[in-house]
């Protein structure tokens, strides 16, 4: 008992000792493991942290924290820009090379901080809101790239959406030295408000070399056709007011216009429309018994009584985007948003992805000089063409005007389409809302819309007697890689066709009995392809004029002027 007693007053003293003795050894031997293996990690990712510190997004570094950059008064300042400039003359589309998806690669500059030699920024805001926006979209899209040896399209951290905040020489220094600058070439620019008083420029008036511009007050005089694209004015109120909505049809006032501080001439004109058409019209102008601020921008008067804005918008079938200052207006964005068809005054102006949008579908566009006979123009389109047209308005609202990044991805996918043709969005996908596209049959033949890429195409070749001409242009044909078949109509009835890729014989076909010869045939036709239009919901077919003839092409045309100079040697 005495020895038992006397190991159970040891034991438990020693036990603890023991027990906290292990614990700080095995502590300290997992911290060193835990060490280690923090350590190789950090050495093996860090080249991979490195290159996401330079990638655009603000969460990862905010406008305070980026490089300072001195520009010196003696920085080159780029040219004014090359009004000439086209996709296959100022544009490098090597750059962009083959890939498997068709799809541009666009790299953003890291941000920066730009100063004069003085201190003074380039500009007065830094980086807006609506820029940040912008970027932040693209950086998560699938055309980003952070690679920039693999980019196609290059785009600056510098904010240039609104000229007003800018100083332009320093601006222009600034886009100078970027890294991968040279002329401007591929780098893509987004600005809004261009201009500033008294001229106010429908284009950027930073140089800018042989940059692509996306502007948003473009006429004809500077929008490079092909080159530049037409963007929208993008409305804050579409971020901070939600319009729900509303059913295409006939609204409470038939013509509305908006608009503050439009010129007085074209005032005087409404004023007068008003007093012929009475309650159809109705006439806003700013508040001036309200006090300045934000909430006195979304609302609008007359005589006294006080409409909230935009929603007045819904109440009107049509609405007024008249020119102002600018060519380009916030106007248009509200008035879409409100499935209100906009009534466009604004001559020369170059209307939003005009590239690819059909505004015939959702807009009336009226000379300035037929303001007096808006009413009676109007008035002329049928009811239900109106409805069609309101629903598309919103359309183009939800998908290409609602936000900054829906701006900004569109104009990347023109220049995608415009850089990989092939494969490119047809016009249906570009106009035609998806409530239109499903809610009828989809194919009269219940067979896909749109045929696949990878078999290739078939070749068909119509030929009477000309065996020779046609062995020489079944063998130029069949040279091109893309030919899945190719099929022979020989249209000889007195003559059998020559030895050879397999042969189909009608025996009841004759001459004197085809369906083209009856006079009843075309009214048969045009009904039937009308009948299939009204159930598929739009016109799928297109008029297309195009003849790839080898007699054509023997005649005595200049080389330039043959646009396939190789079958014309047939």
């Amino acid at each position: 008992m005495y020895a038992s007693g006397k190991y159970s007053t040891r034991g438990p003293a020693l036990i603890p000792r023991m027990k906290t003795k292990h614990r700080i050894y095995y502590i300290t031997l997992f911290s060193v493991v835990l060490l280690g293996l923090i350590a190789t990690g950090m050495f093996q990712f860090w080249p991979h942290s490195i290159e996401s510190t330079a990638d655009w997004t603000l969460d990862k570094r905010s406008v305070h924290d980026a490089p300072l950059n001195h520009l010196p008064v003696s920085s080159p300042i780029p040219e004014r820009g090359d009004l000439s400039c086209r996709m296959h003359t100022c544009f490098d589309v090597y750059r962009c090379g083959y890939n498997p998806k068709n799809r541009i690669k666009v790299y953003i500059y890291p941000l920066q901080r730009f100063v004069d030699e003085l201190g003074v920024p380039i500009s007065s805001i830094g980086l807006s809101r609506e820029y940040n926006d912008l970027l932040s979209a693209i950086s998560a899209s699938d055309f980003y790239t952070d690679d920039v040896t693999r980019a196609c399209l290059f785009i600056p951290s510098i904010d240039v959406l609104n000229q007003n905040s800018l100083r332009i020489r320093e601006t222009a220094q600034a886009l100078a030295i970027l890294s991968r600058w040279d002329k401007g070439m591929n780098h893509l620019l987004f600005n809004m408000l261009p201009g500033g008083p008294p001229d106010y420029n429908t284009a950027l008036d930073v140089p800018r070399d042989r940059a692509l511009l996306a502007g948003g007050g473009f006429s004809t005089w500077t929008y490079r056709q092909g080159y530049d694209v037409s963007i929208p004015v993008y409305s804050p109120l579409s971020a901070d007011v939600e319009l729900p909505e509303r059913q295409p049809g006939p609204r409470r006032y038939f013509i509305l216009s908006s608009q503050t501080a439009i010129h007085r001439e074209y005032r005087a004109e409404l004023e007068r429309l008003k007093e012929e058409n009475g309650e159809a019209l109705l006439l806003l102008d700013k508040c001036s018994n309200l006090s300045q601020g934000a909430a006195s921008a979304r609302k609008r008067c007359y005589k006294g009584q006080v409409y909230d804005y935009p929603q007045i918008l819904q109440d009107s079938s049509f609405c007024v985007v008249l020119r102002g200052a600018r060519l380009g207006q916030a106007a248009l964005s509200d008035v879409l948003q409100a499935g209100c068809v906009p009534v466009i005054l604004a001559d020369s102006y170059i209307l939003p992805f005009s590239e690819v949008l059909d505004w015939k579908r959702a807009s009336v566009v009226i000379p300035e000089e037929k303001l007096s006979e808006m009413y009676t123009i109007l008035k002329s389109i049928p009811h239900r063409q109106v409805e069609e047209m309101q629903r598309q308005a919103r359309w183009f609202w939800e998908a290409y005007f609602s936000s900054m990044k829906a701006i900004g991805l569109t104009t990347l996918q023109i220049i995608n389409d415009r850089i990989y043709p092939y494969a490119a969005r047809t016009y249906e996908q570009w106009n035609n809302p998806p409530v239109v596209k499903w809610t009828s049959v989809n194919s009269p033949l219940f067979l896909p819309l749109i045929p696949p890429r990878a078999p290739g195409f078939t070749a068909v070749v119509l030929t009477y007697d000309r065996v020779e001409s046609l062995f020489r242009v079944i063998t130029e044909i069949s040279k091109v890689p893309s030919l899945a078949k190719l099929l022979v109509v020989w249209n000889n009835q007195n003559k059998s066709p020559p030895e050879g890729e397999k042969k189909f014989k009608c025996p009841e076909c004759t001459a004197i009995d085809g369906l083209s010869l009856d006079q009843t045939h075309m009214v048969e036709r045009s009904e039937c392809i009308n009948k299939f239009a009204s159930v598929f919901g739009t016109m799928p077919l297109k008029v297309v004029e195009h003849r790839a003839d080898p007699v054509l092409y023997k005649d005595d045309f200049p080389e330039k002027l043959k646009s396939f100079p190789n079958i014309g040697s047939l």
